[in-house]
């Protein structure tokens, strides 16, 4: 345990950032009881979790919801791909404006706003409504604030000054992620098959409101607002090594995507629909092991040899995919698949605040969920279409290939990311334990 936090204020560019909580020397050599030590922690990391749920739960509470009500697995991964593309183009504009103004003025509207539209999309789908109402109801979905991104930009706040317990936090935040992508499909398809079809999506909006207004009523440890002035330098993607983290999350965007549509889609051909939430939750349990463990490491060299790696294991991870016959053999495919995720999150995520200013690290980390949702859309809507015309066995080409675009992207872009962080003004050393950047 930490014998205690103090308070520092830090000078940046001429101008005080407020006090924050610095962590005093550990006690003990439990990381992570250490970072939770800190008032205010457990509150707001409890909430996110809760405020997160619907990011597992209303994708694939939509597919199985449409899945149920129509058997038109197209017309469900366009949905899907429809709030993706939504969330994309409009979290991180809620994001700027939560950099500007804060946490609390601008998540509370915006979550009201989504989940308003998320219930319409359940009226008019249990209604029979025209198509083009799902698709008007999903876009307008899509300003649901990045609860994730919000939490980890309390960490920051917090351990921005201590890349260790950075690390650690965010590592802690990757296991919360993961615990969210094994209980949330679990609870949204068995709801949705054994209750009624909109039984998922809905639980997922109560929980998106219940999260927020938690998480937002706890002020003591909100970020302070960066109001922007005419020198800001306009967005934070004009980063190239934040351009290049998003793109590559593009593709891996797209394996996440189709790797939900495919396995729903594959169980129900097995005769054992509702057994996908069980399978997914074991490729999440994957990534919720390999994360807790790597929350442990304290590693040393350049973060973007570990994140390239991270997203070759990826890659390779969907090889097995191809060969899957049997719902036993994709649950252990997934799992294997699964131990490369949460690694590869928590590094970009430290990269991201290493190469991004302060005053837009909530919208930079936005930006890594905008790459990853327009590749989820592209994922959903192109797996959809596969199964329809060839099977779910076929459908599994699609993350695999989604894989092979993400470690080329990463390949290529690998080059732009070590001039980004020395640009920021940000050492990375390879043999310092003490000062290097240690966050991945």
């Amino acid at each position: 345990m930490y014998a205690g936090p103090t308070l520092h204020g830090v000078t940046l560019g001429g101008s005080t950032v407020p006090p924050r909580l610095v962590p005093a020397e550990p006690s003990v050599s439990s990381p992570y009881s250490a970072i939770f030590a800190a008032p205010g922690t457990k509150g707001f990391s409890a909430a996110g979790f809760v405020g997160r749920m619907p990011l597992s739960m209303v994708g694939i509470g939509i597919v199985t919801m449409i899945s149920e009500l129509t058997g038109r697995y197209g017309l469900a991964g366009a949905l899907a791909a429809t709030l993706a593309v939504s969330q994309a183009v409009l979290g991180p504009q809620v994001s700027r404006l939560v950099d500007q103004y804060g946490q609390r003025r601008v998540m509370r509207p915006a979550t009201v706003m989504s989940g308003l539209a998320l219930g319409l999309l359940l009226l008019s789908a249990h209604r029979g409504w025209p198509d083009w109402t799902l698709f008007v109801c999903a876009a307008g979905a899509g300003c649901v604030p990045s609860v994730g991104s919000m939490v980890r930009a309390r960490w920051a706040a917090i351990y921005g000054d201590s890349p260790r317990e950075l690390h650690t936090a965010y590592s802690a935040e990757s296991v919360i992620d993961e615990i969210v992508f094994i209980v949330g499909p679990i609870l949204s398809i068995g709801l949705s098959t054994a209750w009624f079809p909109e039984a998922g999506p809905l639980l997922a909006v109560c929980f998106l409101l219940a999260g927020v207004a938690w998480l937002t009523a706890q002020r003591g440890t909100e970020p302070a607002p960066h109001p922007r002035g005419a020198g800001d330098g306009g967005s934070a993607m004009r980063v190239p090594g934040l351009q290049v983290l998003v793109l590559v999350f593009v593709a891996t965007g797209a394996v996440f995507g189709a790797m939900e549509v495919v396995t729903v889609a594959f169980a129900e051909e097995q005769g054992h629909k509702a057994a996908a939430s069980l399978v997914l939750a074991v490729y999440a349990l994957g990534s919720c092991l390999a994360g807790a463990v790597f929350g442990l490491l304290h590693l040393k060299g350049d973060p973007a040899r570990r994140w390239i790696l991270g997203v070759c294991a990826m890659a390779v991870s969907m090889i097995p995919l191809q060969l899957v016959g049997n719902l036993p053999f994709l649950a252990v495919a997934l799992f294997v698949a699964g131990l490369a995720i949460a690694p590869t999150m928590v590094t970009t995520m430290a990269l991201v605040e290493q190469y991004v200013p302060r005053a837009k690290l909530t919208e930079g980390m936005t930006w890594t969920s905008t790459g990853l949702a327009v590749g989820v859309a592209l994922g959903s809507s192109v797996a959809g279409w596969v199964v329809d015309a060839a099977g779910a066995t076929a459908g599994y080409t699609v993350p695999g290939a989604a894989g092979v675009l993400a470690a080329v992207g990463a390949f290529l872009g690998y080059r732009r990311l070590g001039p980004a962080a020395k640009g920021l003004g940000v050492a990375v050393d390879d043999s310092d334990d003490e000062g290097e950047q240690c966050m991945a």
